[in-house]
């Protein structure tokens, strides 16, 4: 299958964007303030790849070449799920950042308490999305416990788990001025950033699933959280990269955070050209977890690609 990533990535935004236009509360429903903060970040030009990340894998696996009616709403209860851990990770007692998406972020224009409560509001209009998927309740179920576990800090049901985005989220900032290690760097970007890439993936594979009658299948769900796990931590390489590399304006966001507060990177450990080397082999890795789909998977490998190839 020969695929344009532009293309994706162009009309996955269009239907994502249309998605959250009709979920989200218009900026005239009271009360006004936290909505329009919630609008303000959400529709702030962001990429969407984790919607289409979502949408893509339930495209694969539905086995029909078309992404699944609904699949949209999987995919923009992610995005508000991340753009929550946006809002949260700029404020002042963490990041203390102003720009986010070549915009000022939530707390600078709205307050801190309001930038709290619109994260807070996103992630809990995401999990009444994910509750209202038209899919089987022991689907539903599944997805909204895949979700959960990968925005956790790693404490599930049966036990400890490795961390999620939260869990990621307190280990880089109780690692702040430290000496950053391997082991530990690969701990952060695998749970902060990656749990919820791969989550993404794995999430649109169960939802494709079940739009075709399919029964659970765990091999397929494993390639695809091999998948999602190698192509997560090579975005996070590569983000590491650009913050060494790109400008503010070429970013969207502040460059040379992470370098001034001595953040644990993988270029603080490895250099920028091991680094760039590394994120290469990742993505070779995610697509050899996918050979078994074919051509079917040319759209989440087209992805993948970008992943490591972009320069903002």
């Amino acid at each position: 299958m020969n695929v344009s990533v532009q293309d994706l990535l162009r009309t996955g935004v269009e239907v994502t964007d249309a998605a959250l236009e009709r979920l989200l509360p218009s900026p005239d429903t009271a009360p006004h303030s936290i909505h329009r903060a919630m609008r303000h970040s959400i529709f702030a030009g962001g990429k969407r790849l984790r919607p289409i990340l979502a949408m893509e894998a339930a495209r694969m696996t539905s086995g029909t070449g078309e992404v699944p009616a609904g699949a949209a709403d999987l995919g923009s209860a992610l995005e508000m799920v991340h753009t929550y851990s946006l809002i949260h990770d700029d404020l002042p007692a963490l990041d203390n950042d102003d720009l986010r998406r070549g915009k000022p972020t939530c707390h600078v224009v709205f307050g801190e308490a309001i930038a709290i409560l619109a994260g807070d509001a996103l992630q809990t209009l995401a999990f009444q999305t994910l509750a209202a998927l038209p899919t089987p309740p022991s689907t539903t179920v599944s997805i909204v416990r895949e979700i959960a576990l990968a925005i956790g800090t790693g404490v599930g049901a049966n036990g400890p788990l490795p961390p999620g985005m939260i869990g990621g989220q307190v280990v880089d900032i109780e690692s702040e001025g430290k000496q950053p290690t391997a082991e530990l760097v690969e701990a952060i970007h695998r749970a902060k950033t990656g749990a919820l890439i791969t989550t993404s993936i794995v999430s649109g594979g169960i939802y494709g699933l079940a739009h075709i009658d399919h029964d659970f299948h765990a091999d397929t769900i494993g390639r695809l959280r091999t998948f999602g796990e190698k192509a997560g931590l090579a975005f996070q390489i590569v983000d590491d990269v650009l913050d060494m590399t790109q400008s503010s304006e070429e970013l969207g966001k502040t460059a040379g955070k992470d370098t001034a507060s001595i953040k644990a990177t993988w270029p603080a450990v490895y250099g920028i050209d091991q680094s760039i080397k590394d994120a290469e082999e990742l993505i070779a890795d995610a697509f050899a977890a996918l050979e078994p789909f074919g051509e079917a998977a040319g759209p989440l490998k087209a992805l993948a690609s970008y992943l490591v190839e972009r320069k903002h």
